[in-house]
């Protein structure tokens, strides 16, 4: 592949995660980011940084202009605190904007980051698979929702001379936690011994960010990804316990073994929340993560390995990585 490759949303974990892979691919990549102070991980790299923002329109002109591909990652991860017209105006309407300004700047390939929330959830026991369309009206939450509706928007955008890829992500984990995931919070409560309870319910499926950065890549080769296509990037499904019992062992903690009753959480869900907004905190558990916990979290990544090469890693893998590059990042923790 020859051309400007831009990102969107290039600070966030994934992006950061696929900027390295496009370096080491050796690609110059174009990153767009929304204000200076997120330039700041990228000191050193080899790599050229605008400024723009997807909500607003003209700003995204000169930052896509002479590229072939653009990578778009920006958007707003809401498992249940945000607004939903600003979940909305920045997932739906911005992926809108990126398609249009692609298209004014003569892009020949857009690959958009999406999710496997964009997915109806399947009865449990049912491996889910890449679907054919996408809408609202099966799945639950702002989130969601967005996701959908953007996924169709950016498949039904392609046409002569513009193609489409679509990459749906599970549960992302792993190094680079530049900004504290909900993952990333357990795992700095598990250093300090702070994470008391476990949960013998649910699980979900967790992908480690350095394989998604390298779909998201093979995602930009059309030799690879014909126009139209989509790609589950998952990996490892786990249930809830053994992920926070692997989590303890990994930072040479005990595994708890005060179990945390469903009924409690959910009822205790509402009163976090508020916790969270008002300090301002990343929440581990909202009541939409706990009902995403309870749905089926078995996602079928072969059609990502057979026409991608994805070969995705182990989740204790990334879970000792991630925990490995937060001792040596975090302040209290090196």
């Amino acid at each position: 592949m020859g051309g400007i490759s831009v990102i969107t949303g290039a600070a966030g974990h994934i992006g950061y995660a696929l900027v390295l892979e496009l370096l080491a691919q050796g690609q110059r990549p174009r990153l767009m980011l929304w204000v200076p102070e997120e330039a700041k991980p990228f000191e050193g790299l080899n790599c050229e940084i605008v400024f723009g923002d997807i909500t607003k329109p003209e700003t995204l002109l000169s930052a896509f202009a002479g590229a072939e591909t653009v990578y778009h990652l920006a958007g707003l991860v809401d498992i249940g605190n945000a607004d939903p017209n600003v979940v909305m105006k920045v997932n739906v309407d911005g992926t809108q904007n990126v398609i249009a300004a692609c298209k004014a700047c003569g892009v020949g390939r857009l690959v958009y980051c999406s999710s496997v929330d964009a997915m109806p959830p399947a009865p449990e026991g049912v491996v889910m698979r890449e679907i054919g369309q996408f809408g609202s009206g099966g799945v639950t939450g702002a989130y969601a929702k967005s996701k959908a509706i953007a996924t169709q928007a950016a498949l039904n955008s392609a046409g002569p001379g513009f193609e489409v890829a679509v990459a749906m992500p599970t549960a992302c984990i792993g190094p680079y936690e530049f900004k504290a995931s909900s993952v990333g919070e357990m795992v700095r409560m598990c250093l300090h011994g702070r994470f008391p309870v476990t949960m013998r319910f649910g699980g979900y499926n967790f992908v480690d960010i350095r394989d998604v950065a390298q779909g998201l890549a093979a995602c930009g080769d059309p030799a690879k990804a014909p126009s139209g296509s989509c790609y589950i990037l998952g990996g490892e499904f786990m249930r809830v316990d053994e992920f926070i019992a692997a989590l303890a062992e990994l930072t040479g903690r005990k595994p708890p073994t005060i179990p945390l009753p469903h009924t409690l959480a959910q009822a205790g869900a509402p009163i976090a929340k508020k916790y969270y907004d008002l300090f301002k905190k990343t929440p581990l558990f909202t009541p939409y993560s706990l009902r995403k916990l309870m749905e089926n979290g078995r996602f079928d990544c072969g059609k990502a390995m057979r026409e991608l090469g994805y070969h995705p890693r182990g989740a204790r893998d990334s879970l000792r990585d991630m925990i490995a590059w937060i001792q040596e990042h975090d302040e209290g923790l090196a």
